[in-house]
């Protein structure tokens, strides 16, 4: 596990390059054919393909800068970073989402004609990108936020193009120019419920929450487990970074012992079972008077 993760962050670089690069080439053939068909579905998706190129510079400059090496200032370095990426990303998106479903709603009231045939031959490439964009990001999508909100809105992005290749069938055959609007809607839809997702994980990620999938219970009755270890306090677990979590926790043992190979072995099954990329444990005893002052101010 630790290895395909450390291959997934090398492969970084070349995947953010890869995925701009064709989805700006998309984005521009895009938005000139929708503007020459005269096609708010088209413009629409060209909007939200833009916000997504945007969404994956802001996950690419954050996942190098988190790669820089700590200060006596900045202990952790810039590893948060990818988190406030992901949140800005999400806050952007929606505000895009709010403009193209005003644009479609008024286009109800005054429909235009389009180029049914343009729509669909546009869509149908953004099918393609879109569709080899998300495979570039099956893999890292395990472990990084920045990386699944970027795979889910790929994903979406292909199935919304389809929808877009349906509308311009659907307009070329019956004439209904209402099916424009309507499938702008419907991609406003689908891409808010997919961005909630992503504003709700990283606004808990921000907030220091515990990540999905960390099993707290799980991990207390572990440290519990120890023959020696008769009670755990101050157990925190909170996201460094979109990639990397950090456990702190204060183990209160029936003796003097300090036996380091203990440490090793508890860190090592927290990070191999349960995620835990950086683990502090403070030991204490319970043979002296001595209480940790953190326990003893939760008591006055």
């Amino acid at each position: 596990m630790c290895s395909d993760k450390k291959f997934e962050i090398t492969n970084y670089n070349l995947t953010f390059a890869i995925s701009v690069i064709l989805n700006l080439f998309f984005v521009a053939i895009e938005f000139a054919y929708g503007i020459l068909a005269d096609s708010v579905a088209l413009v629409a998706d060209a909007g939200h393909n833009l916000s997504d190129v945007f969404s994956l510079l802001l996950a690419w400059i954050a996942a190098i800068l988190a790669k820089k090496a700590v200060t006596d200032r900045r202990t952790y370095g810039f590893r948060k970073v990818t988190v406030l990426a992901s949140l800005v990303s999400a806050v952007l998106l929606l505000i895009a989402m709010g403009a193209i479903a005003w644009e479609a709603i008024g286009r109800f009231a005054n429909p235009k004609p389009i180029e049914g045939m343009t729509v669909i031959v546009v869509a149908a490439i953004g099918v393609i990108i879109n569709t080899v964009t998300a495979l570039l990001f099956v893999k890292g999508q395990k472990y990084d936020l920045n990386i699944r909100g970027a795979f889910l809105h790929m994903a979406g992005d292909a199935g919304v193009s389809l929808g877009v290749v349906v509308a311009g069938i659907f307009i070329t055959v019956t004439g209904w120019l209402w099916v424009d609007p309507a499938v702008s809607l419907f991609i406003v839809a689908v891409i808010f419920l997919s961005t909630l997702g992503l504003l709700r994980d990283s606004i808990n990620y921000a907030m220091d929450a515990v990540p999905k999938g960390i099993d707290v219970v799980g991990i207390r009755q572990y440290l519990l487990g120890f023959d020696r270890v008769i009670s755990i306090h101050d157990l925190h677990v909170w996201p460094l970074s979109t990639t990397e979590i950090a456990l702190t926790v204060h183990i209160v043992v029936c003796d003097n012992l300090l036996n380091n190979n203990f440490l090793w072995k508890l860190q090592s099954h927290l990070q191999d079972h349960f995620g835990i990329d950086h683990a502090t444990v403070q030991v204490e005893t319970s043979m002296t008077d001595n209480e940790c002052v953190l326990e003893r101010n939760k008591c006055e």
